[in-house]
C-alpha cells in the first residue's frame, strides 16, 4: 500500500502520539510474553523491565545505529527463551551476560560485513529465497495466534473466548478498511479497546451469574495496584540490589557455558534479521540492506540486546509485529516508534498501565495478531511476484523452505537448536545455490 508517513515525516503530535500507543500495542504481547515463558516466579525476569528495556534498545537502533532511516521496533525475542532460561540459574550477571555474547556475535558480522559489503547478501538472497522465508515467519505465528484465540493458557475451551478474539479481528479489519482516514490509521487501537470492552461486560455479568465461561478480563490483574512502582531492573540485581536473588557465576567454566547457550543462537536469528529488513524495505521502498546498510541494522539489533538486557533481561530483535503495524496503517514514521520505545520506558513505571496490559485476554490478542501476522505472511508471497513459478527450479526452492519451515523442521546439537525458519531457510539456500544458478532478471 502506498504510505501515508514515509520515514522521515512526522505526523500531527497529537495523531502521532495515538499512532505510537498503537505501535505498543503490537508489539507489547510477545515482549511481556517472554519474560513469564522465561522465570515464571519473576525473581529474576520482570515485565515492566522487558518492557523499558525493549524501549532503550530500540531508540539505540533508530537514532545510533541507522540514523532514522529504519522504522522498526525491537522487542524481546523469542528465539533465546531456552538460552534465558538456563541462564536463569547464573543471576542476573549470567543473564546479561549471556545477552552480551549474542550481542557481539551481531556486531562481529556487522564489521564482516562492513569489510566485504553486502552485495553478496543480495545474490544469496534472491526474492525466489527471501519471499517464502518472509512468508514463513507469518505462518509460523499462526499455532500463536489460534493459541491466544482459543485461550489455551486458560486449560479449557471457551467458545466465548474465541468470540471475542474474531470481534477483536473484525473490528480492527472494519477500521482498517472502511473507517474514516483517522480510523484507518488506529485500527488495533479501536480493535483491541472495542473488544476489551465487550470482555468487559461479559466478565461483569459473568461473575454476578456465576458462570465462569464469561469471565474473560483478568480484574485480579489490579489487586495490590500502585500508581508508580519501579521495574526489577536487570542491572541493580547484578549489583546485589535484591538480596532474594543471587548472582552464582562461579568461574571461567560458567562463563564459557553461557557463551555456548547464547552465542550460537544468534547466528539463527540472523537470517530472521534479514528477513525482516528485506520485508520491511519492500514496504517503504528503499532497500535497508545497502541504506542504511546490513552492518547498521545488525549492530543496532546487536547492541539494542546488550542495552535492553542492562534494563530487563532480555535480548532484543526487530518485530515482524512492527513491520505489520507499519505495512497495515502506512505509517513508516520513524518518530512514531521512537515515541512508542518511550512510551515503553514511561509506562515500564506505571503500574495501572501495567496492570491494564495483564487484564487483556489473551484472545483479544489473537484476535488482532490474524490481521497483523496474516500481513507478514501476504508480504513475503507479494516478494514471489516477479519469480516464473512455472519454472521447477524456483518451484523447489521455495518447497524446502515452506515445507521444512511450516512443518517444523529444527535441528538440535546438544545445547544449539536451529529453528524451523533457519532450518528451511538454510535448505533454500542450498537448493538455491546448487540448482538455480540463472542470473537474475
Amino acid at each position: 500500500m502506498k504510505l501515508v508517513y514515509n520515514v522521515n515525516e512526522k505526523p500531527p503530535l497529537k495523531k502521532n502520539l495515538v499512532y505510537a500507543f498503537q505501535q505498543l500495542l503490537a508489539i507489547m504481547a510477545a515482549t511481556l510474553l517472554v519474560p513469564i515463558l522465561v522465570d515464571g516466579s519473576g525473581v529474576y525476569m520482570s515485565q515492566p523491565a522487558a518492557l523499558c528495556g525493549a524501549g532503550f534498545g530500540t531508540l539505540f537502533y533508530l537514532f545510533i545505529a541507522t540514523r532514522r532511516k529504519s522504522p522498526v521496533f525491537l522487542g524481546s525475542s523469542f528465539a533465546f527463551i531456552s538460552p534465558l532460561a538456563s541462564a536463569v540459574a547464573f543471576g542476573f550477571l549470567g543473564i546479561f551476560l549471556g545477552a552480551v555474547f549474542a550481542g557481539l556475535v551481531y556486531v562481529v558480522i556487522a564489521l564482516i560485513i562492513k569489510a566485504t559489503g553486502s552485495e553478496w547478501v543480495n545474490k544469496l538472497l534472491p526474492p525466489v529465497v527471501i519471499g517464502p522465508t518472509v512468508a514463513l515467519i507469518g505462518l509460523s505465528l499462526c499455532g500463536s495466534a489460534v493459541n491466544n484465540l482459543n485461550n489455551t493458557a486458560a486449560g479449557t475451551y471457551n467458545l466465548w473466548a474465541i468470540l471475542v478474539g474474531v470481534i477483536a479481528f473484525l473490528i480492527t479489519v472494519y477500521a482498517s478498511t472502511k473507517g474514516s482516514k483517522g480510523m484507518k490509521m488506529i485500527p488495533f487501537i479501536i480493535g483491541v479497546l472495542g473488544a476489551y470492552l465487550v470482555a468487559l461486560v461479559m466478565t461483569l455479568i459473568g461473575r454476578s451469574a456465576g458462570i465462569e465461561a464469561l469471565q474473560l478480563v483478568n480484574l485480579s490483574a489490579f489487586d495490590n495496584m500502585t500508581l508508580i512502582k519501579m521495574p526489577r531492573f536487570t542491572f541493580l540485581g547484578m549489583f546485589g540490589a535484591y538480596p532474594e536473588a543471587t548472582n552464582k557465576i562461579a568461574g571461567w567454566g560458567d562463563v564459557a557455558s553461557i557463551f555456548v547457550l547464547f552465542a550460537p543462537v544468534a547466528f539463527v536469528t540472523l537470517a530472521e534479521h534479514i528477513a525482516d529488513h528485506k520485508n520491511l524495505s519492500t514496504i517503504i521502498e528503499r532497500d535497508l540492506i545497502t541504506d542504511p546498510g546490513l552492518d547498521k541494522t545488525l549492530i543496532g539489533d546487536g547492541v539494542g540486546s546488550i542495552v535492553g538486557s542492562f534494563f530487563g533481561g532480555c535480548p532484543n530483535t526487530t518485530y515482524g509485529e512492527s513491520v505489520g503495524c507499519v505495512a497495515i496503517t502506512g505509517n513508516a514514521s520513524i518518530s512514531t516508534i521512537a515515541i512508542a520505545a518511550c512510551y515503553c520506558i514511561i509506562l515500564s513505571f506505571f503500574d495501572p498501565f501495567v496492570c491494564f496490559v495483564n487484564s487483556i485476554p489473551s484472545c483479544i490478542v489473537g484476535g488482532v495478531c490474524i490481521a497483523l501476522y496474516g500481513f507478514i505472511a501476504v508480504s513475503g508471497l507479494k516478494m514471489l511476484q516477479p519469480v516464473d513459478l512455472n519454472d521447477n527450479r524456483n518451484l523447489f526452492v521455495v518447497a524446502a523452505i515452506l515445507v521444512p519451515g511450516i512443518g517444523g523442521l529444527t535441528l538440535n546439537f546438544s545445547h544449539i537448536t536451529i529453528s524451523a525458519i533457519a532450518t528451511g531457510l538454510i535448505l533454500g539456500i542450498i537448493v538455491n545455490v546448487v540448482f538455480n544458478r540463472q542470473k537474475a532478471k
